[in-house]
């Protein structure tokens, strides 16, 4: 089969992701929107395609596998998965703290790699000049531009994905993090930077939010989050007006309810193949759920791997971060979703099959020991997934 038919297969099958990993394989794919609004890859030239591309691909693509990564002297979390060191953590800087979606902490690694030249560049992801409601691709050389790449983007992404060039970074989403890292393991990766997700929405969905806040066509500027903690959905008209909503109702209410469906299935939301992640570090009500009350931001930091341990150090003894040592266990208290959904995985999965759906290959996640002590659960989120993929 070619690396066209193998890609087919796996888009078919709805288990692409957007990841732009194949894009990698062959120069002739790109990242474009399909119909329903999600990134997938599309055949826009002949392109040249690496040696042994359609073997690497089935290597590679988190629609067909994804590994856990067990680094040696690491600490296993069962949900928050390898850690090697962890830190309650912020940018340094003021601005960059503020405009990022936590403590700006990726931001300031960006800059502070590529202004030391540990990067020669960092690929990243940030709104797209001609409408801010679309995400694109972008390189980071500046701290210029590291800001306007700064806090999350909820949506596709289209355009570069980076390269395998070890003098370089990315910044991105797990499962593209993963290819990556299955593409070129161990440290002839570029430096992988990756940040806790909840899944990529549609397109369509971030457009119909904007209009129903009364910006219906194109987006001078808009922000998902970010200017504060968590910060608001903000859409900036090309007329001056804005409009916005809060992290709690654009997310809960909007965004986070069209997540593409292999994001249902993801096993890794925590970046487990990234040299360094980050996550919100929230503060937590009295029920223990995460609290969205605006206040300064900070993130949780966690190395997975020895190069991951380096950097972190440096940045923070070069006074890039701020940060004090965390414990993994306060991180997984508020990252409910996270858990909740890596321990009742086994049964979403499950209910595809059985549906009659295709799942890719996990391991090492040790999804079968989360599943038994919460089989009620996992038997009723089975059968939710099992209806779902029945009526698809």
């Amino acid at each position: 089969m070619s690396l066209d038919g193998a890609i087919a297969r796996v888009v078919e099958a709805d288990l692409c992701s957007g990841c732009g990993g194949c894009l990698l394989l062959d120069s002739g794919l790109a990242l474009e929107l399909d119909s329903a609004g999600f990134a997938r890859p599309a055949r826009v030239s002949p392109g040249v395609a690496v040696p042994d591309a359609e073997a690497r691909f089935a290597a590679s693509c988190p629609g067909r596998t994804v590994s856990a990564q067990h680094p040696t002297g690491a600490t296993r979390h069962a949900t928050m998965g390898s850690v090697l060191g962890a830190w309650e953590a912020w940018a340094s800087d003021d601005e960059i703290r503020r405009a990022g979606s936590s403590g700006g902490t990726l931001t300031a690694l960006a800059d502070w790699l590529t202004a030391t030249g540990r990067a020669t560049r960092v690929t990243g992801a940030a709104p797209a000049s001609a409408d801010a409601r679309r995400t694109v691709s972008v390189t980071i050389t500046t701290r210029a531009e590291a800001l306007a790449a700064a806090s999350s983007r909820y949506g596709p992404v289209t355009g570069d994905p980076g390269s395998l060039d070890p003098t370089g970074a990315i910044v991105g989403i797990p499962c593209r993090i993963s290819a990556v890292r299955a593409l070129a393991p161990g440290e002839e990766a570029p430096i992988l930077l990756s940040f806790f997700c909840a899944g990529t929405p549609s397109q369509l969905a971030t457009d119909a939010l904007a209009s129903d806040l009364g910006a219906p066509g194109t987006a001078a500027a808009m922000r998902y989050r970010g200017d504060g903690w968590p910060g608001r959905f903000t859409v900036y008209s090309a007329d001056g007006t804005t409009a916005s909503l809060s992290y709690e109702e654009s997310w809960g209410e909007h965004l986070g309810r069209a997540v593409q469906w292999r994001c249902k299935i993801c096993p890794d939301g925590v970046g487990e193949s990234a040299d360094i992640v980050a996550a919100d570090l929230w503060e937590s009500d009295a029920r223990g759920y995460p609290s969205f009350v605006e206040r300064e931001g900070v993130s949780a930091l966690i190395a997975r791997t020895p190069r991951g341990v380096a950097l972190v150090n440096e940045a923070i003894a070069a006074g890039v971060l701020r940060a004090t040592p965390l414990e993994i266990s306060r991180l997984a208290a508020v990252q409910p979703l996270q858990v909740d959904r890596r321990e009742t995985l086994l049964g979403r999965l499950l209910g595809a099959l059985v549906a009659g759906g295709q799942i890719p290959r996990y391991r090492g996640f040790g999804l079968i020991g989360l599943a038994l002590p919460r089989w009620r659960a996992t038997l009723r989120v089975g059968r939710g997934n099992y209806r779902r993929r029945r009526l698809a």
